[in-house]
């Protein structure tokens, strides 16, 4: 069952509006700090937030990570970089003076009560395929259902507080302002930090690395192992329909086996599944955020993807990775929750509805080599729609742009 659903999450921002106000009213006193940077990231010290915090330390920037836990703590300190609470006296302080406050999926990564203005970049998490933000129903799902009007006014008025959020492509850019309710000018086409990772270097070094790396994680493996990434996307709070049966794990099993391959699950951390094979196949292995907060990374390590609505699709692609759809639900999920475009511009017109399906076209993506380059090519033809930018330099163009502005209300 998940543990997080928006009508819950919408109810506890009703029952904190003294708070909010309380901090509106505290850092409309409070002035602003001309250097300070805060980041923070809902899925730790990693994604758009790492990248650009990177690049900026590097420039010079005096900037301080707000943790979440204390294992995030930890990490901030093996890292090496100025680090507090979120949720402290100190998170609120630092966040209240902040100059630039960088967050990746709400402002919740930082201290949500302090962050009221500066200039406030939103680097979101992914290439929205499923509709988002205001243009998704369930964003203002409440409880009692006369409040969503009001849950909804609050979003949009805090929405636009955002400076900078950055699009990865024109066709990307009309979807982030009709998500978050900003004005285009907020909306460069700069590219995705987050991505940059797999743009950098040679596609074999990228590759070399990122399978030393998930040995690391996940164990060794057998020379030449086919590895399958398979990240099934959230159900804002209701039961994933894609979790195997028995009998499909077998099949699933037998698939690996044959084609030299093991599977890499990475159930959404907001979601769950019982994503374990019942004979305790070595083949199956987990590849949640537990194990690694960010798989973009891992990426060019992989064989094949299996998603169903997910925005890695749309990473996957710059690799590129032939990827296998799954969409058990695809007529309730559009219409409860919606896509930008169709679903069929993503996925083609032949995805798949269950696990026999998902497994006779892995057999063929993994034995027959015409097929595996007919499914790169329709992933390179994704990635040529959605990314404007391939250069690994999407981070630089993000910082300059926060210089910029910071220079022009300096």
């Amino acid at each position: 069952m998940a543990s997080f659903s928006f009508g819950a999450g919408n109810a506890g921002k009703l029952l904190r509006i003294p708070l909010y106000a309380a901090g509106r009213l505290v850092t409309a006193v409070v002035p602003r700090s001309r250097d300070l940077w805060v980041f923070g990231c809902a899925a730790g010290i990693t994604d758009g937030a790492w990248a650009l915090w990177r690049h900026a330390a590097d420039a010079g920037e005096r900037a301080v990570w707000l943790t979440a836990t204390p294992a995030e703590a930890r990490e901030a300190d093996r890292r090496g970089i100025a680090h507090t609470p979120k949720a402290s006296l100190r998170g609120f302080w630092w966040t209240a003076r902040a100059r630039v406050i960088v967050v990746t999926h709400g402002f919740g990564d930082v201290n949500r009560y302090a962050a009221t203005s500066g200039i406030i970049v939103q680097l979101w998490h992914g290439i929205p395929l499923k509709r988002i933000g205001l243009d998704s129903p369930v964003t203002t799902q409440s409880p009692l259902p006369l409040l969503s009007g009001v849950l909804r006014g609050f979003y949009r008025r805090t929405q636009a507080r955002i400076r900078i959020l950055p699009a990865a492509s024109e066709l990307v850019r009309g979807r982030l302002e009709s998500a978050f309710g900003v004005s285009e000018g907020r909306v460069p086409v700069v590219g995705e930090p987050r991505v940059d990772v797999l743009s950098r270097g040679s596609a074999g070094e990228r590759r070399q690395t990122a399978r030393a790396e998930l040995t690391r994680l996940t164990g060794p493996a057998a020379p030449g192992i086919r590895r399958i990434l398979y990240a099934p996307t959230w159900r804002d709070g209701a039961p994933d329909p894609a979790i195997p049966t028995v009998a499909d794990w077998a099949k699933i099993v037998e698939v690996l086996e044959e084609t030299g391959a093991m599977l890499l699950v990475r159930s959404h951390p907001l979601g769950a599944g019982e994503y374990a094979s019942p004979d305790g196949s070595d083949r199956v292995r987990a590849l949640g955020s537990d194990v690694v907060p960010d798989v973009t990374p891992l990426l060019p390590g992989m064989d094949v993807l299996v998603t169903d609505y997910s925005s890695l699709a749309f990473d996957a692609s710059l690799v590129p990775l032939p990827t296998v759809f799954l969409a058990p639900d695809l007529a309730d999920y559009a219409g409860r929750r919606g896509f930008y475009g169709t679903y069929e511009e993503v996925a083609g017109a032949d995805a798949a509805e269950d696990w026999d399906a998902v497994i006779a076209e892995l057999r063929r993506v993994l034995t027959d080599d015409n097929h595996r380059a007919a499914r790169i090519e329709r992933s390179a033809r994704l990635s040529s729609r959605v990314h404007a930018y391939v250069d690994g330099r999407n981070t630089e163009r993000v910082y300059a742009r926060i210089r910029a502005l910071m220079e022009r209300e300096s």
